[in-house]
């Protein structure tokens, strides 16, 4: 079932209707994909970053392995901390 419809300009523009939009959740700059998918075309927001992209921009170096033990006294001291009273 069709949600809404365009009409293509000359110059091959279609205009997104605002249920699509708000469906996508896409606004003025964003950018979207079309994928063929067999006998039909879809669109879809694009992400702009894959979350590899942003694993490796976080950490370039993996980090030292740890304990289960180290990393439970980590937790505690960031709450202790967070939630000291000064």
């Amino acid at each position: 079932m069709a949600i809404a419809r365009s009409k293509l300009t000359a110059r091959f523009q279609i205009l997104m209707p605002a249920a699509v939009r708000r469906r996508l959740g896409v606004g003025p700059g964003s950018v979207v994909e079309w994928a063929d998918e067999g006998e039909q075309i879809v669109v879809r927001r694009a992400g702009r970053y894959s979350s590899t992209d942003v694993h490796q921009s976080l950490f370039a170096a993996p980090p030292a392995p740890r304990s289960l033990t180290e990393l439970k006294n980590g937790v505690r001291l960031a709450i202790k901390q967070r939630h000291a009273r000064r």
